[in-house]
């Protein structure tokens, strides 16, 4: 087999460690890889083809990992970035800070300046001060491979840390001059990951016995939730307790179950239903400032499951601590005496102890007064989306005003936003992303006019892609909620109204389509965009909030 490289020169295919780090990610279940081709990062794309890796080139690095979020959130598969030296990887960057503040699992792969050459400015090309301790400073780790083994090593360590630990973004910087060095071996295959360790049954006897004794149970639950939805939805209708979710959790048991608040820890009236439970369940989620929106909650007692020994300590006093992955420890809890012999005594599940579809409605009533525009928008396009439909969302009003209350997730993973960074340019990206990873689902972008001119450009990629992909642009002007600050502050909105492009006009430039509507008719114009197969822009003009 020959490659035709540039200018016509034919280069003898050869196994070469670039190849053998791609090798062992596809091995990893990985099909598909986001980035931008460069200079320097060649060798990484020569294998994809022949790997049978799908290859997606955003106009944008930010854009490229944030595809990958998307991609990750619904595959359930770490995202894998490549970018080129120096300004592709520090392009990247922003995005990257997002995975590890939202913990989302990345493997970022950049090539970097030969071995043995010295670290001092020389003028070459992407020449980079610092690329390790700049990445290393935002993501959870970042790594140079100076041989080949280092480099299958760190993807092997990385999957790893994926498995096992809080998830977060991971760099491997890769030599030129090791990309092309050959691979003599056999290609490397996946290592077996052995699970979480379990915490001891001591703990998990405790939780089960105070879980079992209360007269209020509520359970919180938070991303790291995700994989344990069944055992906590019957460990929730056991004990007869609401479940209140942070957004990153929304979805982890169906929003339609009668036990569901929904993800609106950061009203008020939710967190007093939190605070007035005598044991609360916190799982997987840190409860954050970013969540609570400034306001607290203050339980009798808590018990605190995460996979993060140094979370479990932050914020809340727990009573008891079980460090490990929630797909195992709520099981346990299940199957523990004091639960066990309970369920078997009563025969029954519990009443709950509150009226959660009085709270859910009021939740969603008072968002409906507060945003009628915005809250007609998300009604209308929930309307005309299956049930299992995806939307993307952004650091947008549209999204943490009125998506994360009134679109009912029944699965995880529904709503991709970005809660605690707060990213503007997440959705577009994400929304095409999710798209690749499940073709076969609906997926819609619902997104603020600001955000959507962050990442605009990804639109011309989802075209590229040929992706059936409904991208509603909520235009109120410009910043909404910055325009808003600054009047609750008492000062004169300076530097937030925006000139706005013809929206639908630019959707047609890109090679999509666009279209104008109402918050009344965005629905039926949604309902059109999912016949086709490129993507649209949809322009919805709406008031000030303020």
């Amino acid at each position: 087999m020959t490659d035709i490289g540039p200018v016509g020169h034919t280069h003898q295919h050869r196994v070469t460690v670039a190849r053998a780090v791609m090798s062992l990610i596809a091995a990893y279940g990985v099909d598909t890889v986001f980035g931008i081709p460069g200079t320097h990062n060649i060798e990484l794309y020569r294998p994809l083809q022949e790997l049978g890796l799908r290859t997606v080139t955003t106009r944008h690095e930010q854009g490229a990992v944030f595809a990958a979020d998307g991609w990750s959130s619904t595959r359930g598969i770490p995202g894998v970035v490549i970018t080129t030296s120096g300004p592709g990887l520090l392009n990247a960057l922003s995005a990257a800070g997002t995975a590890w503040a939202e913990s989302r699992p990345l493997l970022l792969l950049s090539p970097g300046r030969e071995r043995g050459l010295p670290i001092e400015r020389s003028g070459a090309l992407h020449e980079t001060k610092d690329p390790l301790g700049a990445t290393a400073s935002v993501l959870s780790w970042s790594r140079r491979a100076e041989s080949a083994s280092e480099a299958i090593d760190a993807v092997h360590d990385a999957f790893r840390f994926f498995r096992c630990a809080r998830p977060g973004p991971v760099h491997v910087e890769l030599p030129l001059d090791l990309l092309t060095e050959a691979w003599s071996a056999a290609l490397p295959q996946p290592r077996r990951i052995e699970a979480a360790p379990l915490p001891p049954h001591p703990e998990v006897h405790r939780a089960s016995e105070i879980l079992s004794a209360a007269a209020r149970p509520a359970i919180l639950a938070g991303g790291g939730s995700a994989s344990a939805g069944s055992s906590l939805q019957t460990l929730a209708e056991r004990l007869g307790a609401p479940v209140v979710t942070t957004v990153n959790g929304k979805g982890v048991i169906s929003e339609r179950h009668p036990l569901v608040v929904g993800s609106d820890i950061r009203l008020p009236a939710v967190q007093s239903l939190l605070s007035s439970a005598d044991v609360l369940l916190v799982v997987g989620s840190d409860i954050g400032d970013a969540e609570l929106w400034g306001g607290s909650i203050t339980p009798e007692k808590i018990i605190r499951v995460d996979i993060d020994p140094a979370q479990t300590r932050r914020l809340l006093d727990p009573a008891v601590v079980l460090v490990g992955d929630a797909e195992v420890i709520i099981p346990l809890i299940l199957q523990d005496s004091s639960l066990s012999d309970a369920a078997r005594l009563s025969g029954t599940a519990r009443e709950c102890w509150t009226d959660v579809a009085a709270l859910r409605d009021e939740v969603s009533q008072m968002t409906r007064r507060s945003h009628p525009e915005l809250s007609r928008i998300v009604d209308e396009v929930a309307t005309v989306l299956p049930v299992d439909a995806i939307i993307a969302g952004d650091s947008s009003q549209v999204t943490y005003l009125a998506t994360s209350t009134l679109f009912r997730s029944v699965q995880a993973g529904q709503l991709l936003y970005m809660p605690t960074y707060a990213t503007l340019g997440y959705g577009l990206p994400a929304a095409l992303g999710a798209k690749i990873a499940a073709p076969e689902r609906t997926v819609v972008g619902l997104i603020g006019d600001g955000a959507l001119m962050f990442s605009v450009q990804e639109f011309v990629t989802a075209v590229e892609q040929r992706l059936c992909l409904p991208i509603v642009c909520v235009d109120n002007g410009g910043y909404g909620e910055i325009r808003d600050n600054m009047t609750d502050a008492g000062m004169t909105p300076v530097g937030v109204d925006l000139v706005q492009p013809d929206w639908a006009a630019l959707g047609s430039a890109l090679r999509g389509r666009g279209c104008v509507a109402t918050p009344d008719s965005v629905g039926d114009a949604v309902r059109d965009a999912l016949q086709h197969l490129l993507p649209t822009l949809i322009h919805v003009r709406v008031e000030h909030s303020g």
